[in-house]
């Protein structure tokens, strides 16, 4: 077994011990993905099935969702401020493009609550905040799920447009003071007279995660069986004194390869010269 202190063979085991530890690691990725999906899970199953809490019970000005939080149902009554209207582009539904619409709901105390209307077709750029279908007006109560902040450069607003709702960013571009994140519409009374698409809920399934992390160690126990394999192998050829890809055996396979390749060139050669040959006699004619 001394071959396996030689240098090619070193290089491998090397190699099978990154790719066996690089596998490992990928596999409890997967896994802890998994974990936080069931956490995920466990928490928007126990929110939806809580009674309605009021809006300031859970949400406040300049204070980002828990996420234990999202996905918990909030009422709250005010006025839709539908000159606020900003809509957010890029918005996907059984592959035809829209947008969702986002109306500020002010409050008794003056603060607004970012309410998510739902969601309707259009092009790819979204329309304009005076092309989506009116709210109730008056006063409405609305119940709706709460939902994190997103992040990032999705998140800016221009012309009161975004790709991604951010009360911070949104109450920022209105110049109002709104509750930290949003919520997706569940219902509004009175009713409007034309509603929006409403939410889809996140499915509460746990991915594949779990089959992600299991496929990634066999790929790690995959690559130790073919070491193995390759040693045993090795070893055995040894024995019975064969040298597998030696200088010897090498040399003939150059050797076979470069005649090959001297046939090919005289046979293009022969054809060339019999095509140069064929030109001339035709040109004295």
């Amino acid at each position: 077994m001394g071959f396996l202190l030689s240098r090619r063979w070193l290089l491998l085991a090397l190699a099978v011990v990154a790719l066996c530890c690089a596998t490992w690691w990928l596999g409890e990725w997967q896994f802890h993905r998994l974990a936080d999906r069931k956490d995920s899970n466990a928490a928007i199953r126990a929110n939806e099935h809580k009674s309605p809490a009021p809006v300031a019970d859970v949400l406040a000005p300049g204070r980002p969702v828990a996420a234990d939080e999202e996905w918990r149902v909030v009422s709250a009554t005010g006025t839709y401020d539908t000159d606020d209207t900003v809509v957010v582009r890029y918005q996907t539904r059984d592959g035809a493009s829209g947008i969702d619409v986002v109306v500020p709901l002010v409050t008794g105390d003056g603060t607004a609550l970012l309410v998510d209307r739902g969601w309707m077709a259009a092009d790819n750029h979204g329309g304009g905040p005076g092309d989506v279908p009116a709210p109730p007006s008056g006063r409405v109560s609305v119940e709706g799920y709460v939902r994190v902040d997103g992040s990032g450069d999705s998140t800016v607003v221009s012309d009161q447009s975004t790709r991604a709702v951010s009360s911070e960013r949104i109450g920022a571009a209105l110049d109002r003071s709104v509750y930290g994140g949003f919520v997706d519409l569940k219902s509004e009374s009175p009713p409007p007279a034309q509603p929006l698409a409403a939410v889809e809920l996140p499915e509460l399934d746990n991915g594949p995660h779990f089959f992600y992390g299991l496929q990634w160690w066999f790929f790690g126990l995959l690559a130790l069986f073919g070491f193995g394999y390759l040693a045993w192998d090795e070893r055995k050829s040894r024995r019975r004194g064969e040298t597998p890809a030696s200088a010897e055996t090498m040399a003939e396979r150059k050797q076979r390869r470069a005649a090959k390749d001297a046939k090919k060139q005289a046979v293009r050669a022969a054809y060339q010269r019999a095509y140069e040959e064929e030109r001339q006699r035709a040109r004295s004619r």
